[in-house]
């Protein structure tokens, strides 16, 4: 079905965090939700403003409705870390079930007033919201902050944010980077900890995942993660892969399209399927 995260939380309460996973072209959705489907786990799939755009608001919107509809596992559509509030309105008038304000370069007091603006627009069409605090920093998909300008989220901004705002799920800097694939990162789980306790019912997400080890990952959820987020890896292994069949000996021009994307289609289950395991609890 087609959920929000307030109702996927709800629904997966208990049962570990939601996974969310990069879509970086169309290609990639129906393996990633089989992947959901094997493992009876719900899933957000969670593009870009330039991926929206690149694929197209209504066909994507659709798409992604007509496969959730049909699933036997909830499936939201989440805009991940956009500016532009407009955009973001365009996101929820189009049909997305979740978005993300991204105002943590601003000062807390602007953040706060134009992530409120947002989710009084949201909510009232039934749209969740996630906010950020902190600077996670890094780069993924287009999207460029200066790894040294990442900074760790203070508890009291993260309370006085979530109270202000109404916002459904806060992406919290406690360590992780995007784009960080070459090293692992360091988590505070100390910051973690405090976070969770006052933050009450704000769901708590995790940016940055493909830098997080296994053992991490699976603590992270047990200290309370609702949601993980998981791009630069699914990112890098399309091209991997897409590259080794597109270059191999014996393509031609008559060769099936379907033929080549389909190795990178079946890696995107593979990554779907192994970060998912981890995102449950035992």
């Amino acid at each position: 079905m087609y959920k929000n995260l307030i109702d996927m939380f709800k629904e997966n309460e208990g049962k570990g965090a939601a996974g969310a996973f990069n879509v970086h072209c169309f290609e990639m959705v129906p393996a990633m939700i089989k992947a959901a489907e094997e493992l009876n786990v719900p899933i957000i799939l969670q593009t870009s403003l330039g991926t929206a755009e690149y694929i197209g608001f209504a066909p994507l919107i659709a798409a992604v409705k007509a496969l959730a509809e049909k699933s036997s596992v909830n499936v939201a559509l989440h805009m991940d870390h956009c500016k532009d509030i407009e955009a973001l309105k365009k996101a929820i008038d189009c049909g997305y079930s979740s978005v993300m304000y991204d105002g943590s370069a601003l000062p807390i007091e602007e953040n706060i007033a134009n992530t409120k603006e947002v989710v009084g627009y949201a909510h009232a069409h039934g749209v969740s919201v996630e906010g950020e605090v902190g600077s996670i920093g890094g780069a993924e998909d287009g999207i460029v902050v200066d790894k040294d300008a990442a900074m760790y989220t203070r508890p009291e901004d993260a309370l006085h944010f979530a109270s202000e705002t109404g916002a459904d799920a806060l992406a919290v800097s406690i360590g992780t980077t995007h784009g960080q694939y070459k090293s692992k990162a360091k988590i505070n789980y100390e910051l973690l900890e405090e976070l969770k306790a006052k933050l009450g019912d704000t769901g708590l997400v995790l940016h940055g995942g493909t830098g997080v080890s296994d053992e991490d990952m699976k603590r992270c959820v047990r200290e309370g993660m609702k949601k993980i987020n998981v791009g630069t890896e699914l990112n890098k292994s399309y091209i991997e892969v897409v590259a080794e069949t597109f270059t191999a000996e014996g393509v031609t021009p008559l060769t099936s399209l379907r033929t080549l994307l389909g190795p990178a289609n079946d890696r995107m289950k593979e990554i779907v399927t192994e970060k998912a395991l981890l995102f449950k609890l035992d």
